[in-house]
């Protein structure tokens, strides 16, 4: 057994059926593995390193699994270095596993095909824990600790490095084949110093607010009992969209919480850090934080909490919601009150009316278990705080990271994790052609991923700076686009150019039957930024 038949059965023991690839001479035994493993794992292989990384990415993000890519050494590392660092600002379970060369020729600066003076170095500032092989019989279980590292503590990338003369060494005869590694999903106890304090100023608050982030993700259930159990409205922003379903009175989008904020006595954070809210609207002594994290080190990064809770939500929500009853008191609905300020917040966003009107049909089209992939483009920027997104991991963003081009690959991913569940992948022209050739790893995949690029052949959200805030000093925005239909089908994809909200109605349905991938351009017009809303003020303090 050859090292890398011994790193592809590990994987299989740890339950890995998809592998996102593309390979190369350091990665040869590998491959040869996943030949002789047949339909044990599933190799999509892209078109570029960058593919392989946003891919695994959205593969975990929507299935809650982890997402596994492999890449050669080197300039792969590099090219996948963005999907990287999305994936760690995301606290995304990737695993990274990227070859090397020679062991022998690491860190002599002989001029070896992919050599980089140091690459584990690079790999160890992408990931939360990494290691190099430095032998066959080392593989099994460094796999096994890369696995214990994903489902224990903070959920970030972890790597692994293995030179092509462990890939392609023998193990000794008396060597494990495969080692797993039996780990629970947390270290941490369920119930935390502070949760009795929690729940008893939870249960006698009087206008309570919970804030979720990407954390939030595994505990929407218990989140939603206790947000009924307080009427206390449930706010998400890019990464917290979905833990509550937004067809709830008492789910909010980020900005209209920021009237609430003025008077609340009591904030949850769930899985994030707060930011906006704990940054930029004050704090002061009549308002009590308490903050769930399953990063100790994570509770200090904006403001210290009050009451500071340190486990993973999943575990701790249950235990909260049981303490709350103990100390909570008959309260009136808030369904009234929070649906006249959702009415108020749609009237001060109908200056956004393109937004708005093809989201809506999106919205609508996508229906129960659609999934929505947000980018970096006018449209994107406008559904974080008007998309109504109905279940956990139903809205997939980029996070504070804000990685351009990342949607339309890591969208594939999302469609691969979700074969059976129609996805829209939003981008804007300048955007998509980050990952262009990724459309042609879904051609070949079969991946019926329907994207809608709004073309407005500039790079915009740039451009509309450089007119607003610099005097009109327009430079490098200006893009220069192919026919985009046209070019989809030169792929072999679906194509379509749709020019009003309703004819997207049908093309979304006649991308969502197919196979295949589909591309509808949407000519965009000007329209006005969503910035007036990512400084709204300070209200207390």
């Amino acid at each position: 057994m050859t090292g890398g038949t011994a790193l592809v059965q590990s994987l299989i023991a740890h339950g890995v059926d998809t592998l996102f690839g593309l390979p190369g001479v350091q990665n040869d035994a590998l491959y040869n593995a996943l030949y002789d493993a047949g339909d044990q794992i599933r190799v999509v292989h892209c078109r570029h390193e960058q593919e392989t990384g946003y891919m695994a990415l959205g593969y975990a993000q929507a299935t809650g699994k982890i997402g596994v890519f492999n890449i050669v050494p080197g300039p792969g590392l590099l090219n996948a270095g963005a999907a990287l660092a999305t994936a760690y600002g995301l606290n995304a379970r990737v695993l990274c596993i990227v070859g090397q060369i020679p062991t022998k020729a690491i860190g002599k600066g002989k001029g070896v095909l992919h050599e980089l003076p140091d690459q584990f170095s690079i790999l160890q500032q992408l990931t939360k824990w990494s290691a190099s092989a430095k032998s066959p019989e080392e593989v099994p279980a460094l796999v096994a600790e890369a696995f214990r590292q994903l489902n224990t503590g903070r959920p970030r990338p972890v790597g692994l490095e293995v030179p092509m003369d462990v890939l392609a060494g023998i193990l000794s005869e008396q060597s494990s084949t495969v080692v797993t590694v039996d780990s629970e999903p947390s270290e941490l106890p369920s119930v935390p110093a502070g949760l009795e304090d929690a729940a008893k100023i939870l249960g006698t608050s009087k206008q309570p607010i919970i804030y979720v982030g990407g954390g939030a993700q595994g505990a929407s259930a218990p989140i939603r009992e206790l947000s009924e159990m307080l009427q206390a409205p449930v706010v998400g922003y890019r990464t917290g969209m979905g833990v509550q379903d937004a067809r709830n009175p008492l789910s909010l989008h980020m900005p209209p919480s920021h009237e609430l904020w003025k008077t609340t006595d009591a904030v949850l954070l769930v899985g994030t850090h707060g930011r906006i809210p704990l940054q930029k609207w004050g704090v002061d002594d009549k308002m009590t934080v308490i903050k769930i994290d399953v990063d100790p080190a994570a509770h200090d990064v904006i403001r210290t909490p009050d009451i500071a809770l340190t486990g993973r939500a999943e575990d701790i929500l249950p235990a909260l919601v049981e303490a709350v009853k103990q100390h909570n008191h008959a309260r009136d609905s808030r369904a009234d009150e929070l649906n006249a300020l959702k009415a108020e917040w749609q009237e001060r966003t109908d200056y956004m009316a393109f937004q708005k009107a093809y989201l809506q049909v999106i919205r609508e089209e996508l229906g129960e278990a659609g999934i929505f992939v947000d980018e970096l483009t006018q449209v994107g920027f406008a559904s974080r705080i008007i998309y109504p997104a109905y279940h956990p991991r139903t809205y997939i963003s980029t996070g504070y990271m804000g990685t351009l081009g990342y949607g339309f690959p890591t969208a594939l991913g999302v469609k691969v994790g979700k074969p059976d569940a129609p996805v829209v992948s939003i981008a804007g022209d300048g955007g998509f052609m980050f990952g262009v050739q990724a459309l042609a790893t879904a051609v070949q995949h079969k991946i019926g991923l329907v994207t809608l690029i709004f073309n407005n052949a500039q790079y915009g959200n740039v451009q509309q700076m450089q007119r607003n805030l610099y005097g009109g000093r327009v430079i490098a925005t200006d893009l220069v686009n192919p026919d985009f239909v046209a070019m989809a089908k030169t792929f072999g994809a679906n194509g379509e150019c749709v020019t009003s909200p309703e004819d997207l109605r049908g093309a979304l349905q006649r991308g969502f039957a197919s196979d295949l991938p589909t591309i509808i351009e949407i000519p965009m017009p000007e329209v006005e930024s969503v910035d007036r809303f990512r400084n709204l003020g300070k209200v207390r303090g």
